[in-house]
């Protein structure tokens, strides 16, 4: 199952797909990078202390390797798929834990808070692998087909460096 074949959808997926494999080759260059990405239908923003042949040379490296078969490059544990099905899922859990703990007269009651928390806990467990599996299955692809890097300029603004890499499909 995958959402519906759409241009713009797959052109989105497939630049999500090379934020995350640019991510993964810049991450492993430089053990503490932190960085932050946004994917569109015209390529991907970065966010974050990184030098722009570094970006440059990683994305070309990333659509490489990710036409070389290397399709797991496209997956990556902080994206905002999985951030966002552990919050929909630890939320609802919990607001479900409490929901079940009631008071004969429908009032709140204190102890329901381990329950929830626990209930929480739990989800937030199976999230991980969940968001891992809708992100593989719905926001990314490791497949870029005819997707090619334009132009990957920087624009600093006082603290922050953003690097905007460019794609055409």
């Amino acid at each position: 199952m995958s959402l519906p074949n759409s241009s713009l959808i797959t052109r989105i997926q497939r630049n999500h797909g090379l934020e995350h494999a640019t991510i993964h080759i810049l991450s492993r260059r430089n053990g503490n990078l932190s960085l932050v990405g946004r994917s569109d239908w015209n390529g991907f923003t970065l966010y974050g202390p990184v030098d722009t042949s570094e970006v440059k040379h990683a994305a070309q490296e990333a659509l490489r390797r990710l036409r070389q078969g290397e399709a797991e490059l496209a997956v990556h544990p902080r994206c905002g798929t999985v951030v966002a099905t552990t919050g929909l899922m630890t939320g609802l859990a919990a607001f479900i834990a409490l929901s079940l703990d009631r008071s004969p007269g429908g009032r709140f009651r204190w102890a329901s808070i381990p329950g929830a928390v626990l209930a929480a806990t739990l989800a937030a467990v199976v999230a991980q692998p969940l968001g891992l599996l809708l992100q593989e299955r719905f926001t990314t692809t490791g497949q870029p087909g005819n997707l090619e890097i334009k132009n990957v300029s920087v624009n600093p603004t006082g603290n922050l460096i953003t690097h905007r890499v460019e794609t055409v499909q």
